[in-house]
């Protein structure tokens, strides 16, 4: 037997101090009226008053106590309750930089790359994303359950698209907080009485092929660290250096990205951009993935938030005592009438009065 409120059994307290205010008023009306002298027939029916008057203010003391007992709330029994599943904020940050043509990843960076994000928003169950596409600038979509117009948002899109060419991995990051600081804004509880519930977890899946020409992504990620936010890094791109396509506003290919003197721009993902790549997901408590040549790593991410949704889902089992103080206030209730029924004295019958 557990009490859900302990400090309420203080008001036990009050049942022996009326108890013995009741006891003092009993005594002071018998020596009143043995002062005043009372008349014959009212000596004839003073015992058994008292006894009923004894009666009541023990039925009525009961009463009080096991409604302090109720107020207390006992708990009798427990049983395992799951609370309410709740999904993961997910922001896809997806570099389209016109390195991201690149065909080191077939048919390319950025179609290889948006074919399995499809693949990954067609498989969220009750997670919010949000999308940050980003060259020099950022373009975002907000938070969101609705997969499909968030899938239809990048899909359409490409490097020709972007208003300001090159990378900028910190604006990305930065952006990506925003629109997760939009979505946990006001979740405070709405009745003021409970607390708010925690806030979902957090993540960012940040696919580029690591090229930052401006901002400072270490710091975007520290701040994304701050509000709990892990960022997963899936560096796109080979070690040898591939050449960049050129296209046409209609999509036909002319040819390779050249420099000034005429040679082939190569990009590559290099030992610097991982290394940078790598250290933006460690400080935030994320992880680094490479593509490969046939892939860009989205199922591990895949299969690391389901691990997070198992352990919110196992960290959310509480224990929930069973309540029963309906049967204490009922008998309580019952008491309270029962006192409220019951007469001060006995009334004399018929037959008695007649003898007098």
């Amino acid at each position: 037997m557990t009490w859900h409120t302990t400090d309420a059994l203080w008001l036990l307290l009050l049942v022996p101090l009326l108890a013995g205010a009741a006891l003092v008023g009993f005594r002071m009306r018998v020596r009143s009226r043995r002062r005043f002298g009372e008349a014959a027939g009212l000596g004839m029916i003073r015992g058994r008053s008292g006894a009923l008057r004894a009666a009541k203010a023990i039925v009525l003391l009961s009463g009080l106590a096991l409604a302090v007992l109720a107020l207390a709330r006992p708990q009798y029994g427990s049983r395992t309750k799951v609370l309410r599943k709740r999904g993961v904020d997910v922001v896809v940050a997806l570099d389209f930089s016109k390195s991201m043509l690149a065909q080191d990843v077939k048919p390319n960076r950025i179609d290889r790359a948006k074919a399995e994000l499809t693949a990954f928003i067609n498989e969220l169950g009750g997670d919010r994303i949000g999308i940050v596409a980003f060259a020099g600038d950022t373009m975002e979509f907000p938070m969101t359950v609705d997969y499909s117009a968030a899938a239809l948002f990048f899909r359409e899109l490409g490097p020709h698209d972007m208003p300001v060419g090159g990378t900028a991995i910190g604006r990305a990051l930065v952006a990506s907080k925003r629109l997760l600081d939009r979505a946990n804004r006001g979740q405070a509880s709405p009745t003021g009485g409970e607390a708010a519930p925690p806030s979902r977890a957090k993540v960012v899946v940040l696919l580029t092929d690591g090229e930052d020409h401006e901002g400072d992504p270490l710091k975007a990620a520290e701040e994304l660290a701050e509000i709990g936010a892990r960022v997963y890094v899936v560096g796109i791109g080979s070690r040898t250096g591939e050449m960049i396509p050129t296209y046409t506003d209609d999509g036909t290919w002319t040819g390779y990205l050249r420099d000034d003197g005429g040679k082939p721009i190569l990009t590559a993902m290099t030992k610097e951009n991982e290394a940078q790549l790598t250290e933006i997901a460690e400080l935030t408590g994320g992880k680094y993935l490479a593509a490969g040549r046939g892939r860009v790593g989205i199922d591990q991410i895949r299969s690391e938030m389901q691990h997070m949704k198992q352990s919110e889902l196992k960290a959310r089992r509480i224990t929930v005592h069973e309540e029963r103080y309906a049967l204490v206030l009922l008998a309580a209730f019952l008491l309270l009438v029962l006192e409220g029924l019951l007469p001060d004295a006995w009334l004399p019958n018929r037959a008695q009065s007649e003898a007098r």
